[in-house]
């Protein structure tokens, strides 16, 4: 792709989810002025992670997963992502009594009995699956058996009727999955904290590197300047909100926005950046991603 230049917007490409949209509605609409103009696309995280790899875009919601794919390209931006504290993916299985997939396998009630057994994930770059990959290496000897890609909104359904063993879930799940007669098998969350100490990081904000010093300034500020207008009037972003996640409660909707949009949605920070750095290191030292030299 030709790098952008001033005479046409940037391509903005982030998720439906509330906490994007509400996030970056403000910039979206042109509502910052001096902000770079943008053309907009909604799309899920294994999407954005894809184009990124292709080196499609110019701005990218993704995973912190797949920086160590993208960096020689694009730069992390230090706003607009998402990490956080008891926001982590959650394994969820069917409820108790309940059986496995296969005809009249036993339930899956604790880690140890994924061995073996098919679990739906959001993306295999998704930093949810390196955070699975890295718990699963500790609690499930032996390993899980098959892994299957779906869209998130489909692995929590797939779950309940028996397609799969467990599932792998992010987002608004977190505060609906009872609804599907499921049950929590591992905080991922819980799991990182515990281990590391760090918050969890789970999107990030990366822009093309040939854009320029000035540009990815200018870029950060309008992301920063995007998040204080949301927090500042959050009725502004409502609308938006809503016609991205027609099928979510609105107080799920809520729920979601304040659980992934804090204080390091409008700056890394050097806590935020020790935590990418962790996650990347652990993941490197076991084979699960390549080498990172530096997060920049």
């Amino acid at each position: 792709m030709t790098p952008s230049t001033p005479d046409r917007p940037l391509s903005l490409t982030y998720s439906p989810c509330p906490n994007d949209t509400f996030v970056f509605h403000a910039w979206a609409h042109g509502l910052i002025p001096g902000a770079p103009p943008v053309d907009v696309d909604h799309a899920d995280i294994d999407i954005t992670n894809g184009r990124a790899e292709r080196g499609e875009g110019d701005i990218l919601k993704v995973s912190h997963a797949v920086l160590p794919w993208v960096l020689e390209e694009y730069a992390l931006l230090p706003c607009g992502g998402a990490l956080g504290r008891g926001c982590g993916p959650l394994v969820l299985t069917r409820d108790a009594g309940g059986t496995g997939q296969a005809a009249g396998a036993p339930a899956v009630r604790a880690a140890a009995d994924l061995t073996g057994r098919t679990v739906a994930v959001p993306g295999e770059r998704s930093t949810a699956y390196l955070l699975f990959r890295l718990w699963a290496a500790e609690h499930v000897p032996g390993g899980v058996g098959n892994v299957t890609v779906l869209p998130f909104h489909e692995i929590m359904p797939a779950v309940r009727d028996g397609r799969v063993d467990a599932g792998l879930v992010i987002h608004e799940a977190r505060f609906t999955y009872r609804d599907y007669g499921l049950r929590r098998l591992a905080d991922l969350g819980e799991y990182w904290e515990g281990t590391t100490g760090h918050p969890i990081p789970l999107g990030a904000i990366i822009a093309r590197r040939s854009l320029g010093a000035d540009r990815l300034r200018q870029i950060t500020d309008a992301i920063r300047a995007s998040v204080h207008r949301a927090w500042d009037d959050p009725a502004a972003s409502h609308a938006y909100v809503r016609a991205h996640a027609q099928e979510m409660d609105p107080a799920v909707a809520g729920q979601h926005i304040a659980l992934y949009v804090n204080e390091f949605t409008a700056d890394l920070g050097p806590e935020g950046l020790a935590a990418v750095r962790e996650l990347l290191t652990r993941a490197a030292d076991q084979g699960l991603v390549p080498p990172v030299p530096q997060l920049s």
